[in-house]
């Protein structure tokens, strides 16, 4: 399919990431765009940017009832974009308790595969579609520092392989999306270079235009990757040995 004319739906759409989606996907030729948000009042801003283009919607993915009411609200949808995520930054055993890993794979496993699941219907209706999810490099290299985040990005990386088969003869085709070092507040605590956020979602659209099953959308996700082809082993080493550090860096 083509971003061309095509209505989405984002999770997550009133900052960071989500935003540049919703501005990326308008600026390619997206008929519509709903920008789901906990506070729809948050992304107004879309709104008063791209009128009557942009619909900002209350949808926040722990709720199961918040997901069913933007499904039964937008039918029209042909492409999910899943970005919505929590980052506690508590670790997994060091933590008082484990609320927050909780909260993580509640956003990140839970949400993006209840979106699927009530919005397969419409992709099917609407001509089969595509379902992006943004994942992380923590979901394909597991970082300890990260505690439940990483482990909940592993989690929908093999749930996405699940739903790209289920939803295979619908003709939806579901896109992982690996994301490394992104210029966000999730990220903030991140020292080095990153990437700005439309460029991610620029790169991300390809899995809408191609139907890839999985892009490594900057350099620190294709290098993270190359790193881990090459010594594993040592790269789990130094992934443990970032408990310990003072700061978080991109190495750039």
């Amino acid at each position: 399919m083509e971003v061309q004319g095509c209505i989405a739906i984002v999770t997550g759409a009133n900052r960071g990431i989500g935003e540049a989606f919703v501005r990326v996907l308008i600026e390619e030729g997206a008929a519509k765009v709903y920008a789901g948000a906990r506070d729809p009042a948050s992304a107004r801003h879309l709104e008063e940017a791209y009128p009557g283009k942009v619909v900002a919607v209350a949808l926040d993915v722990s709720k199961p009832d918040q997901i069913a009411a933007a499904a039964a609200a937008c039918p029209d949808v042909s492409v999910v974009v899943n970005n919505a995520g929590a980052f506690t930054n508590r670790l997994l055993i060091g933590a008082d308790d484990m609320s927050g890993a909780r909260e993580e794979m509640e956003v990140n496993y839970f949400g993006p595969v209840a979106m699927a699941r009530a919005f397969a219907p419409a992709l099917r209706a609407n001509g089969g579609g595509a379902i992006l999810n943004v994942l992380s490099v923590g979901g394909i290299l597991a970082a300890p520092n990260m505690g439940g985040y990483s482990p909940s990005k592993f989690a929908m990386r093999a749930a996405g392989s699940c739903i790209r088969a289920e939803l295979a003869d619908q003709g939806t085709t579901v896109t992982s999306l690996i994301v490394g070092s992104v210029d966000t507040r999730m990220a903030s605590h991140v020292k080095g270079a990153k990437e700005a956020p439309e460029d991610i979602a620029r790169a991300s659209l390809r899995g809408i235009t191609r139907g890839t099953d999985e892009i490594d959308t900057d350099r620190f996700a294709i290098e993270s990757r190359a790193a881990m082809a090459r010594d594993p082993k040592g790269l789990e080493r130094q992934m443990a040995r970032m408990l310990k550090a003072k700061d978080i860096s991109t190495g750039r």
